[in-house]
């Protein structure tokens, strides 16, 4: 069965990259936020050792670990992260969610329809 976030081999070599530059850090978290001129952002964070992941899904890929609230798993499910660094050579975190029905300009926030 094909889990329902894609980790690409890119971000999970950058996510344990950045772990391994965190002191203490145990993972990354994935949430959405409201913010932005389309409504939701992507936020990433560091989970620290004790912190509560009781609400989250774990999702691994080649060792790397990713958290996401179950709260946000509607909003979510079937993306892809990947990690990539475009023309200008700038690297990032890129979120493929099939679930957004629309950006804003600058590309920093999302729309999503809930489901009926």
């Amino acid at each position: 069965m094909t889990s329902p976030i894609q980790i690409t081999e890119k971000a999970a070599q950058q996510i344990k990259n950045l772990l391994a530059r965190q002191s203490g850090a145990e993972a990354l978290r994935l949430s959405v936020k409201t913010t932005g001129c389309s409504g939701n952002s992507y936020k990433m964070e560091y989970i620290q050792p004790g912190e509560d992941i009781s609400k989250d899904e774990r999702f691994e890929h080649a060792g790397a670990a990713i958290y996401i609230p179950k709260i946000y798993s509607w909003m979510l499910f079937g993306m892809t992260i990947d990690y990539i660094t475009d023309e200008l050579g700038n690297s990032r975190f890129d979120f493929i969610n099939p679930n957004e029905t629309g950006r804003c300009g600058c590309g920093e926030s999302f729309q999503v329809k809930k489901p009926d």
